[in-house]
């Protein structure tokens, strides 16, 4: 979305991703001397921002002046004197608020990707005035009234039904803001966004900070033995740069289970990093979790009591296409009895191949991942150091994502080297049409930094748009770790899958083809977004794309058929496993998000240990993906009561890789009809109704299940 009265709700979340200080940063007199990079769009190509002129001085007094011009001009569509029309509310609306847009792009993708302690204190200070600026305009009554006469002259006003369903979610967003309330309603609806508001900053302020802070730091080089000489020398860069040279540090991704799990040999150093991750944000100290995330869940019920819904859940899933909290935990728990089986079996398979070393010790959560390699290799003759040398950061990149998008959509790629860049890694491309015209940007940011929230995820610096003539500009966040100097970036393979499905979005941005900017690309449900991300990882084994790819970093050489072979026989490995982590973290998201308004303050060790009991997921073996502490998506990601959305979706994706095998697969013409039915129309349509569009019917879990190895 690129107007900020419809996208501000989504930015007032994204303030959640930064990290850091609290300090409120000095602003430099300099700043009121020299004119706004924000007042005017830019003019670098397609309005992409332009970081060399660019400082955190100029964030707070271009979000002050945006929001008093957000205001203005929402003020004069409310008491404009003329009937309300569609042309002088709802299109007025999109109109509206383009410098605010403009600086808060720019500042929570900076805030996510690129910190700092300024960005940091100014992110909390001015999180709360951006819900309260929401606030202003979704409960301001002149307003609702022009929207509410719109809506309610729908029937005869002869719009297209895209307008139609313009006027509808209008409506609806303004209802579900808090519009239909009483003025007492109101005020303490606005008093609990503010404090949510705060809450989420803080809870995001000291994510990073626990994940810093939990890095483990190693005397001993022998304890290493397993992992890649590259990662030793990566590990000993990094405590260096921390003021420990010739020590080594391993530091943590957002996840419970860390990557380098799968290779080190040393059980007690195994044991240290895992408790050193699943310990973040419940330490006791100044960045502990616990409280704010007690007092988030409870001040979320409270929303939800006052807007007429039971809990939360309910409140947050009658907008998407699950509806009730009942839909998501029915599809959810409906795979726990086959995904549990499947890990009793696997932990069997560990705990054997631990008794056959004589090793004299019960499977631990710790020794899960380095087992798990160790079973694979034994049953697939396969591990991560056969396949990475042919895993090419910039191979997979160019011979493979742009490649299959090429295959699929007609699109093409140029790397432009013109255009500033927010830190010296990050990568942009120019992206062009069938016919050769350009389509958007792409902005590439691959490494993981201590700067940079965990994960891996889509934005945008611009949105497309036909009412505002604007072309996209999109990002791709990953965090892959850096190499050191002069060696070449290899991937895992689930980077390579990871890199496919962020592109996936980065499509659905850069394909959209809407006039409103409330539709624009991925402005669709939460588990609806997901879709066009996971049914792109597909590609990443299509054969035709990963021969073009798959080649030797040194050589050039194809990966041998035996070794993809592997790879393929596989892909069903370790699904148990990776399914029940899954589905803890969702049915706990959903349980936090299920507590009525007048529970009180939970313990959040005992209610997590309870609600995974609740579900036969109290599993010693396999925590949740992420536990309560440090689970971003749901206090800090915009996925409170979403988390869900991933499997949902994972539903779609598989039912319409389907529909491409029974179609002859990967062909312009099959990529045409997603990108007409899907990709390109944003939300313009009920989720619903766009997968029919496509599909010719409802979804089936049938091919989901087979994908899983759960049928």
């Amino acid at each position: 979305m690129n107007h900020s009265l419809a996208a501000l709700s989504l930015l007032v979340l994204a303030a959640s991703c930064g990290t850091g200080e609290t300090k409120k940063p000095a602003m430099p007199t300099a700043t009121a001397a020299r004119e706004n990079p924000f007042a005017a769009p830019s003019t670098l190509y397609l309005h992409t921002p332009d970081f060399s002129k660019i400082h955190a001085s100029d964030f707070v007094p271009a979000m002050e002046e945006g929001m008093r011009q957000h205001l203005a001009e929402v003020k004069a569509i409310a008491d404009n004197k003329e009937p309300a029309s569609f042309a002088n509310t709802i299109e007025a609306l999109e109109k509206s608020g383009q410098e605010l847009t403009r600086t808060t792009k720019v500042f929570f993708n900076l805030v996510a990707s690129n910190t700092n302690d300024s960005l940091q204190a100014i992110n909390k200070e001015m999180a709360p005035k951006l819900s309260a600026h929401d606030d202003a305009i979704t409960m301001d009554p002149k307003l609702f009234a022009r929207i509410k006469a719109v809506y309610d002259g729908l029937a005869a006003s002869g719009l297209d039904s895209t307008s139609q369903y313009l006027v509808d979610r209008y409506y609806t967003r303004f209802v579900r803001a808090g519009a239909l309330l009483n003025a007492a309603d109101q005020k303490q609806l606005r008093a609990l966004n503010e404090e949510i508001s705060k809450l989420t900053t803080i809870f995001s302020d000291n994510l990073l900070k626990n994940v810093n802070n939990a890095a483990v730091l190693v005397d001993n080089r022998a304890q290493l033995d397993g992992m890649e000489e590259s990662d030793i020398q990566a590990a000993a860069d990094a405590a260096k740069e921390k003021g420990n040279p010739g020590k080594w540090l391993i530091t943590l991704q957002n996840t419970t289970m860390q990557p380098v799990l799968a290779s080190l040999k040393d059980r007690a150093l195994r044991e240290r990093i895992f408790k050193a991750s699943i310990s973040r944000g419940a330490l006791g100290d100044s960045t502990d979790q616990r409280a704010t995330i007690s007092r988030l869940a409870q001040a979320r019920a409270q929303k939800a009591k006052l807007l007429g819904f039971p809990n939360y859940a309910a409140y947050a899933l009658a907008d998407q296409m699950a509806k009730t909290p009942d839909a998501a935990v029915k599809l959810l728990t409906g795979m726990v009895p086959a995904a549990v089986k499947n890990v009793k079996a696997e932990a069997a398979k560990l705990q054997a191949m631990i008794d056959k070393e004589k090793g004299g010790f019960t499977l631990e959560p710790w020794d899960w991942d380095y087992y798990a390699e160790k079973v694979r290799k034994a049953e697939y003759d396969l591990d991560e150091g056969q396949i990475k040398p042919y895993f090419q950061l910039d191979r997979v990149l160019r011979d493979g994502v742009f490649f299959a998008a090429g295959q699929l959509y007609g699109l093409s790629f140029k790397e432009r080297h013109d255009l500033p860049v927010y830190q010296p890694d990050v990568r942009v491309f120019e992206v062009f049409g069938p016919d050769s015209a350009t389509v958007g940007l792409v902005y590439f940011d691959f490494y993981a930094s201590e700067k940079k929230q965990g994960g891996a995820w889509m934005d945008s610096f611009v949105d497309q748009s036909f009412l505002l003539n604007e072309k996209p500009v999109v990002t791709q966040n990953l965090n892959v770790k850096k190499p050191a100097a002069g060696e070449p970036a290899l991937l895992t393979f689930d980077e390579v899958t990871t890199m496919f499905h962020e592109f996936g979005h980065g499509l659905h941005g850069l394909l959209s083809r809407q006039k409103y900017p409330f539709f624009s690309g991925t402005s669709v449900p939460r588990d609806f977004v997901e879709f066009p991300s996971q049914f792109n990882e597909n590609w990443a084994m299509d054969p035709k794309v990963f021969a073009n790819y798959a080649k030797h970093w040194k050589t050039g050489e194809a990966m041998p058929k035996a070794l993809v072979d592997k790879i393929k026989k596989s892909s069903k490995f370790n699904q148990g496993f990776m399914t029940t982590e899954y589905l803890a973290a969702a049915l706990l998201d959903l349980q936090w998000h299920m507590l009525p308004a007048d529970a009180p303050l939970q313990d959040v060790e005992k209610f997590e240990k309870a609600a995974l009991a609740n579900y036969g997921l109290d599993l010693p073996m396999v925590l949740p993906r992420y536990r309560t502490t440090y689970f971003s998506h749901i206090w800090g990601g915009g996925y409170a009561a979403g988390y869900y959305a991933y499997l949902w979706a994972e539903v779609l994706e598989a039912d319409a890789f389907q529909w491409f095998k029974e179609h002859g697969g990967m062909t312009r013409a099959n990529g045409e009809h997603l990108e007409k039915t899907v990709l390109s129309q944003g939300g313009s349509k009920p989720a619903g109704e766009l997968y029919r569009d496509f599909r010719g019917r409802d979804a089936e879990v049938g091919p989901l299940l087979e994908k899983r190895g759960l049928k």
